[in-house]
């Protein structure tokens, strides 16, 4: 039975997208079998694979809303990936009748729990209903947190919306760590807000900071992920050395 990890945080351009795909190759690496879950209308994990969000049929629109099997809705790339376009945006209008609709992300998982080890979704930067659907279909979350100021304080709130999930939907779901992304040691800012993330949470922080650098804007223009495009470099050595920290610390 796999188990399921949301990416989650309501801020954008913290490297969500990246870290979900990251560990997602860095546990195949691993010898793991790994599906992703694009579960945000910008299709970022879909078009870091290389894929044409525009192009791809049936898509995770048509997983949640019209019941089809998630199995049509996957490339097979570096990891399986669910992929996902801009109609994924009209999902809450098209479900908003729609009796159980914080589960139907749920229900369709089902259908390949026993195929994977780990199924990591990529949640849109929002607290809607499909982040709420990654959140009541996962056993954890890992929270990516870019390294300045402004983005420790949109933690609070992803705090608040899990609670409520584990109130009514999800009792069990809990956050797995804090992932420091875009680190630049040689500021003291930054140094600071690490700091900052390590008084504030404490352990729940992982060990490993991912480096900010070049590469990760590089990969996805060529449809890789950083551990194939650049597989030597601090980036690619950083999210392995976090995936050896979730799967060694039994996190998730």
């Amino acid at each position: 039975m796999a188990k399921v990890v949301a990416f989650a945080n309501q801020k954008g351009g913290v490297a969500k997208t990246t870290t979900t795909l990251s560990l997602g190759v860095a546990f195949t690496e691993m010898g793991h079998r790994v599906l992703g879950v694009d579960m945000d209308p910008q299709g970022n994990l879909t078009m870091s694979l290389g894929l044409n969000p525009d192009n791809v049929r049936p898509s995770m629109y048509e997983v949640l809303v019209n019941g089809v099997s998630i199995e049509l809705a996957v490339a097979h790339r570096e990891i399986d990936l669910a992929v996902a376009n801009i109609d994924l945006a009209a999902v809450e209008i098209a479900l908003s009748s729609h009796i159980g609709r914080e589960r139907v992300l749920s229900k369709a998982l089902m259908q390949v729990q026993d195929r994977y080890d780990y199924i990591l979704i990529d949640t849109p930067p929002s607290l809607g209903l499909l982040t709420i659907n990654a959140l009541t279909a996962s056993d954890a979350v890992i929270v990516p947190v870019q390294c300045e100021y402004l983005s420790l304080r949109g933690l609070a709130q992803l705090e608040r919306t899990l609670e409520l999930v584990r109130e009514n939907l999800n009792p069990n779901v809990h956050i797995a760590g804090i992932v420091p992304t875009m680190y630049d040691g040689r500021t003291v800012h930054g140094r600071e807000a690490v700091e900052v993330l390590r008084s504030s949470f404490g352990d729940l922080v992982f060990e490993t900071t991912i480096p900010k650098t070049v590469k990760f804007p590089e990969a996805p223009v060529k449809g890789e992920s950083v551990l194939k495009y650049a597989p030597e470099s601090h980036a690619a050595q950083a999210y392995r050395q976090l995936a050896r920290e979730v799967l060694n610390g039994k996190k998730i």
